[in-house]
C-alpha cells in the first residue's frame, strides 16, 4: 500500500480565497469566471508590452491598444514565447522588461499565433497565452459534471473526507476543494461503504474505501487528470494512507480535449461511483488467488531484474514471505516505491502496481 500526498501539498500551499466548503459554491465562482472570459486568437505581431503607469509591472496590449495585465502565470508562458527567462524578466524595470519582449515578439522571433484568454471584470487580466489550437476544457464544466453526479459533495455518499475515518464538518481549512488562476483540484471519497477484503494483509482483514482526485487548468498549466484509488483513511492534513490506486486517465489540452473529457472521463467517474463493493471486492480476491507460479520471473520481466529483487525483498520485510500471488506482486511493488526519494519515480511505479490488477479482471 502507498501514500498519496497530492491533496495534502493543495492543503498546505493553497490561500483561503482558493478553497471552497462545497461543489456549489466552487461552481458559482466558476462559472462567474467563465463569464466574464473570452478566448481569443492573435498574432504575436500585434502583441506589445508596456509598463505599468506606476512602473511597478507591465501589461500586455492587444490590437486595439487595450491593455491587460497578465498573471504570474500568463507572464511565464509570454516569457516562453520570447525564450527568456521568466525570473530574470521580473527582475528588470518594467521599462526594461517590456522592451526585451517586444524585442522577442516584434524582432527576433517569427510571426506566431498566440491564444490569449481574457478576463474583464473591472479588472483587465490576461490569464493565458497559450497555442492557438488549445484544447481548453473549463474548470466550470468539471465541477458542474462532478455536481451533476455527486452533488454538493459534503452532504451525498461521495463527499470531502473525514478525518481518520470520521466524518467532520468541511470547513476551509480542512477542505479538499481547491481552484485558483492556474488550476483546480477536487479530492471526493466515499468512506461510508467500505469494502471488505478478507486476507488483505498478514492473514487479516481490511476494509478499504473509495476515492478519486480530479485536477485541471484551463489555462495550460497542466493535464485533465483523475486518479481512481482505495485507501485505508485520509488524515487531518489530507494525506491518503494504505491507498491502493486502481487506474488513471489523463487528457492533454490538444482540440479533442472537451470531447474526450465528455467521452472518457465523466463516463468513467459515472461507473466508479456506480460501482457496487462486490464488483471491487471481486476484482481484489482474484488478485489474491491467482498465483504466480514463477514470481521472481515475473517481477523481473515487468520491472527488471534487479528492481524484481528489490520488489520481492519489500514483501519479505513487511510480509515474512516472498511474493506468491499477483495481490502479493502489487502490495509488493507499493512497499517497494515508499523507499523511492524521487516523487515521479515513485509516482510511475505505483501506477504500474495498480496495473498489475488488470491481469486478473
Amino acid at each position: 500500500m502507498s501514500t498519496l500526498m497530492q491533496a495534502s501539498h493543495q492543503w498546505t500551499t493553497r490561500p483561503a480565497e482558493e478553497r471552497f466548503t462545497s461543489l456549489l459554491e466552487m461552481r458559482a465562482k466558476l462559472e462567474v469566471e467563465r463569464l466574464i472570459s473570452a478566448a481569443k486568437v492573435v498574432s504575436s505581431k500585434k502583441l506589445r508590452a508596456v509598463p505599468a503607469p506606476d512602473n511597478q509591472g507591465l501589461l500586455i496590449e492587444g490590437p486595439n491598444g487595450h491593455a491587460f495585465a497578465p498573471t504570474n502565470w500568463a507572464f511565464g508562458q509570454a516569457s516562453n514565447l520570447i525564450g527568456a527567462p521568466a525570473r530574470y524578466l521580473r527582475e528588470l524595470p518594467a521599462p526594461l522588461a517590456a522592451d526585451c519582449i517586444n524585442w522577442g515578439l516584434q524582432v527576433e522571433r517569427e510571426a506566431l499565433d498566440v491564444g490569449v484568454l481574457l478576463s474583464q471584470n473591472g479588472d483587465s487580466i490576461i490569464k493565458a497565452m497559450t497555442g492557438p489550437n488549445y484544447g481548453r476544457v473549463w474548470d466550470a464544466d468539471v465541477v458542474g459534471a462532478l455536481v451533476e453526479r455527486f452533488g454538493d459533495g459534503v452532504s451525498g455518499q461521495w463527499k470531502v473526507p473525514g478525518e481518520f475515518g470520521r466524518s467532520v464538518p468541511v470547513t476551509r481549512e480542512n477542505t479538499t476543494l481547491y481552484s485558483g488562476d492556474r488550476d483546480m483540484f477536487v479530492f471526493l471519497c466515499d468512506e461510508e461503504n467500505r469494502i471488505e477484503l478478507p486476507n488483505r494483509r498478514d492473514g487479516k482483514t481490511g476494509e478499504l474505501a473509495r476515492g478519486f482526485f480530479i485536477s485541471n487548468s484551463q489555462v495550460g498549466g497542466g493535464v485533465l487528470r483523475v486518479k481512481t484509488f482505495l485507501f485505508d483513511y485520509v488524515c487531518s492534513n489530507r494525506i491518503v494512507w494504505g491507498a491502493l490506486e486502481l487506474d488513471e486517465i489523463r487528457i492533454r489540452h490538444t482540440a479533442s480535449a472537451p470531447d474526450k473529457f465528455v467521452d472518457q472521463v465523466t463516463p468513467a467517474l459515472l461507473n466508479y461511483s456506480r460501482s457496487s463493493a462486490a464488483n471491487v471486492t471481486g476484482a481484489l480476491r482474484d488478485a489474491q488467488a491467482a498465483k504466480l507460479e514463477k514470481a521472481s520471473e515475473f517481477l523481473a520481466k515487468r520491472f527488471g531484474p534487479r528492481t524484481g529483487e528489490k520488489i520481492n525483498a519489500a514483501h519479505v520485510a513487511d510480509e515474512g514471505r516472498p511474493v506468491e500471488t499477483v495481490w502479493d506482486a502489487v502490495t509488493a511493488v507499493t512497499a517497494y516505491a515508499r523507499e523511492i526519494p524521487w516523487t515521479a519515480e515513485r509516482v510511475e511505479l505505483e501506477e504500474k502496481a495498480g496495473d498489475l490488477l488488470e491481469l486478473v479482471s
